[in-house]
């Protein structure tokens, strides 16, 4: 029987020292892919409510799944010593602090590179490492105001309007996980670790994308469109008979094939929706005019007369109705992990396939209980028994 090979990053050790969601979500993608990824965390204080009920929570389940904790109190001198020697036999340090605790907490890059000339340091914040925001706490919605995206998530006229998900903290965590791996490979040619670091404002303006040139390179600040496409026609939300649907027919070859399928001559002849050029110009009379013809279809009927001619189309689903869709089914985007007080839990997997690696059927863990492996992960990093006691009776450690 073939043995699998171990997952692509399994020789690799990571420090997870963040909170949040940004940071966890860039470890994530590490230990998804095999790293051996330590939650290094504050012994939790009497009445901490993430000691049981939010640490308990789906969300903390599915940030730190294969994940394992050491609680370390890094405040006191013994801890900030421990914290070294593990630094000494780690890869990377993964942390989302302010400069100032940062450096309180000997978590600089300077001073890490000192211990291991290999260790990559990776840094998440809110506005960056330094600036005239660098110090200001930073959170999702915040930046999602900052950085412009509000000003074109909504409607015209009714206000600006936050995405729905934690987008600015997720970008981040994606983007910082793509710098560790950059950093990683380059430290196959090397041998030297380096800074790695993005924020949430830097993540969410180079996700604003073709919106982003529109005025770095024309000069046009782009305005709310709701559920229609900026710049293409027609592309957007349509009433069907008995619901929503979503639909894009942009090109010539789409508009006339939409035409076809819906019986639709009366649009296909109109000399206002001729071309590309007359639909975009025409924009607002071309969605009326296609809205009188929707309403006459089903949502069913609509997905299959389009999707077959080439112009994609899909209905609007809830999150429920999402995860019972066919496809969704299909590419089975949950799995099973296995927790000592909640039982069989389901998780989302990571989106990126392999053919190397077909995803495992199961999660190696659920998300750790505070300071559930410290003593062996202590021991992994070489501290012996009497070591580990004594630490243990100095509250060092938990």
């Amino acid at each position: 029987m073939n043995t699998p090979s171990p997952l692509p990053l399994a020789r690799y050790t990571v420090l997870d020292l963040t909170i949040a969601r940004a940071g966890p979500t860039a470890v994530r993608l590490l230990a998804d892919w095999g790293a051996n990824v330590v939650r290094v965390e504050p012994p939790p204080e009497a009445g901490d409510r993430s000691a049981l009920g939010r640490r308990h929570s789906s969300d903390e389940q599915n940030l730190h799944r294969n994940k394992r904790s050491l609680c370390v109190d890094l405040k006191s001198a013994r801890g900030r010593a421990l914290l070294d020697r593990l630094v000494q036999r780690s890869d990377v340090v993964v942390e989302n602090f302010r400069a100032a605790v940062k450096e309180r907490l000997g978590l600089g890059y300077e001073r890490l590179r000192a211990i291991n000339p290999r260790i990559i340091l990776a840094s998440i914040s809110g506005f960056g490492q330094d600036g005239p925001y660098s110090e200001r706490p930073g959170v999702d919605q915040i930046v999602q105001g900052l950085s412009g995206l509000m000003s074109v998530t909504g409607e015209p006229g009714r206000g600006p309007m936050r995405v729905g998900i934690a987008i600015s903290d997720t970008a981040a965590g994606m983007f910082l996980g793509q710098g560790i791996l950059l950093a990683l490979l380059e430290r196959e040619h090397t041998g030297q670790g380096q800074w790695v670091h993005t924020s949430l404002l830097e993540a969410m303006l180079n996700k604003l994308d073709f919106q982003a040139a529109r005025f770095t390179m024309d000069g046009e600040v782009p305005a709310q469109q709701g559920n229609f496409h900026p710049t293409l026609a027609p592309m957007g939300t349509y009433r069907a008979r008995d619901g929503l649907v979503n639909l894009a027919a942009s090109s010539q070859k789409m508009w006339e094939a939409l035409c076809e399928a819906l019986d639709a001559q009366e649009l296909a002849a109109d000399p206002a929706f001729a071309d590309t050029a007359a639909r975009n110009r025409n924009r607002h009379a071309l969605d009326a005019a296609l809205q009188a013809v929707t309403a006459h279809f089903s949502v069913d009927e609509l997905v299959r007369r389009l999707n077959p001619a080439g112009v994609p189309c899909g209905p609007i689903h809830d999150i429920g109705q999402a995860f019972a869709d066919p496809q969704v089914r299909h590419l089975r985007m949950t799995r099973p992990a296995e927790h000592p007080q909640l039982g069989r839990i389901q998780l989302l997997r990571s989106p990126i396939n392999l053919s190397a690696h077909a995803h495992a059927e199961a999660f190696e863990r659920a998300a750790p209980e505070a300071g559930q492996h410290s003593a062996q992960v202590l021991r992994e990093f070489g501290f012996d028994d009497a070591e580990i006691r004594a630490l243990n009776q100095q509250g060092v450690v938990k």
